[in-house]
Order: structure tokens, then C-alpha cells, then sequence
């Protein structure tokens, strides 16, 4: 559940770390569908058989894939200015895929909010530093700094 703070306290959440995600195992099917999706049929990604042979020995997901989970993510870390009725993804400052995702793995994300401002009256720029967690891994699948745009009545 995201965190509601309000306007005076956002110099307060600069610097803070929300607790990591609950876990998410990555399928072969969630795999298969962004495969889908973006025609990106490599067969590392969706040949099982053939993917025994590559050097990480399964399948894995496409590292979008992994980039796109912190939308689902975001909903469990978040934290929320009071008046918030929108978000607008803004993109990222940087993003480095750092260690692939193997198919049946469990990753989460750890979040650390780096930076909220006021742009504009009602417009609360967030920036995001984020790195994804692979269980049993020593290294994250990915670390990414994300801008986003919260819109506060």
C-alpha cells in the first residue's frame, strides 16, 4: 500500500527508504506475453529448449520486462502526497541492467526516494532511486534512478 504524506512534510521523505516489495515470481508465460507484445522472440527468452545451451542455462526475462515490473512495484512503496489524483511517468535519469532474470526467479524492488520537489503549483517531481532484487542473487537484476510527475490537488 502506497504511503500518504502530506505537502508540509515532503522535505521530511527525501532520503527515505520504503520497506522492498512483496516478492514476484517470474513465469515462462509473463515471459512469453512481453515476448509477444514487443516481438521479441529471441529464443533466450522464449525457448526453453534451445536456452539450455546459452550461458545462463533457462530461459530469461527480457530486461524491459524487468524495467516495466516498477509499475507494479510502485503500488506497494510508493509514497503518495496528499490531493494526489495522477501520475505521469516522466522516464529515468539512469537505468543499467546489471544481472539477467532467470525464469521461475523471485525479484522485489528496494526503493530510496533521492529527490521530491514542487515544479509547478500541484506538480511534485519524484525522483526514485530503485534496484530490483533477485533472491539468492549477490548482484541486482537492475538499479535505475525514475522520475515521476505527481499530480496533488
Amino acid at each position: 500500500m502506497p504511503t500518504i504524506i502530506e505537502k508540509a512534510e515532503v522535505a521530511q521523505y527525501i532520503g527515505f527508504e520504503a520497506e522492498p516489495t512483496p516478492w514476484h515470481t517470474v513465469t515462462q508465460e509473463q515471459i512469453n506475453q512481453f515476448a509477444d507484445c514487443t516481438l521479441d522472440q529471441q529464443y533466450i527468452h522464449v525457448d526453453p529448449v534451445k536456452a539450455k545451451d546459452s550461458p545462463f542455462g533457462t530461459t530469461i526475462a527480457h530486461g524491459f520486462l524487468t524495467l516495466s515490473m516498477l509499475s507494479h512495484f510502485a503500488e506497494s512503496y510508493s509514497l503518495l502526497i496528499s490531493g494526489f489524483y495522477m501520475g505521469i511517468n516522466s522516464g529515468f535519469d539512469k537505468v543499467r541492467f546489471i544481472t539477467p532474470v532467470k525464469v521461475g526467479s523471485r525479484i522485489r524492488v528496494h526503493a530510496k526516494f533521492a529527490q521530491i520537489e514542487q515544479k509547478k503549483p500541484g506538480q511534485y517531481r519524484v525522483m526514485t532511486e530503485v534496484s530490483i532484487e533477485i533472491e539468492g542473487e549477490d548482484r541486482p537484476a537492475l538499479i535505475a534512478e525514475w522520475i515521476s510527475i505527481q499530480m496533488v490537488a
